[in-house]
């Protein structure tokens, strides 16, 4: 039996799609850009297919030798950035949300006050105290500024806020401390929100190419963001095919963890309400 469709739902269903082919369609001008030689790309008027289909671009970037390197030191500090942002921002927000001491509100107001503050303001002074540190061109100086995250520390406050505080008061009455009912309740309790928090700071983290660009001039500490404009501009210089053909290997990794977390990311943004963001 044929489902019919209401007028509401079939408006719904136009624009999603209308939203769907414009955001898709960047994507697809890249990938098709990348297949073209490297003659046509400036072609006039544009075309999206070129008189054949060549991965030459895709072999000139790959033939550079550091891909895999700067494909490592993307995964290792994404996913150090994601843990150690997930965890602290965690034991923060619940200080908060359980917790009672003086200067709290304030305190909260300050990290509130974080989220409105646009990231490339504070690029001169952690540029200076990387500098003073002697951080430069180290995994640290790429790792430790994107830890804090105030707007994440805000989402865990209202999520741990609606946590039933009966199931801890029941753990205090067993015997256990702060410390283990916050790890054996309240963190299995918030898988959801966490999922949806350390996917979203992983791409972020994996996506993030201004910091290391500013911070790492040595090859062997490069993201794979970084190195591909490197080898991009510095040995290929405007040649569209392979800045495509970049782009697309550096969204590749993206794209698998979309597929493989796609439940958990819907299911989160469905329970924290980062729909918005």
């Amino acid at each position: 039996m044929t489902k019919r469709f209401s007028f509401s739902q079939l408006v719904l269903l136009v624009a999603a799609l209308v939203l769907a082919a414009l955001w898709l369609a960047p994507i697809a001008w890249a990938v098709a850009t990348s297949l073209k030689p490297e003659s046509e790309t400036t072609v006039l008027p544009l075309r999206w297919f070129g008189s054949e289909i060549t991965f030459e671009a895709y072999a000139l970037v790959l033939s550079t030798g550091g891909i895999l390197k700067w494909a490592i030191n993307s995964t290792v500090t994404a996913v150090i950035v994601t843990f150690m942002t997930v965890l602290f921002s965690a034991m923060a927000a619940y200080g908060f949300a359980r917790t009672r001491f003086k200067g709290q509100r304030a305190l909260l107001g300050l990290i509130l006050a974080g989220i409105m503050v646009p990231p490339q303001v504070l690029i001169a002074p952690l540029f200076a105290e990387m500098v003073a540190f002697g951080l430069v061109d180290t995994w640290w100086a790429i790792i430790l500024p994107q830890v804090a995250a105030p707007l994440i520390v805000y989402i865990l406050v209202k999520f741990f806020q609606d946590v039933p505080v009966e199931l801890e008061q029941a753990a205090f009455v067993d015997g256990a401390g702060r410390w283990r009912v916050f790890f054996t309740i309240v963190l299995p309790l918030s898988r959801p929100v966490l999922a949806a928090v350390s996917i979203f700071t992983f791409i972020n983290t994996w996506n993030n190419f201004l910091w290391p660009f500013l911070v790492s001039t040595d090859p062997n500490t490069m993201t794979l963001p970084v190195g591909l404009a490197n080898v991009v501009q510095g040995t290929f210089g405007l040649r569209y095919a392979q800045i495509m053909a970049s782009v697309v290997l550096a969204g590749l990794p993206l794209l698998v963890v979309f597929i493989l977390f796609q439940r958990q990311i819907i299911r989160g943004v469905a329970h924290t309400g980062l729909a918005g963001q």
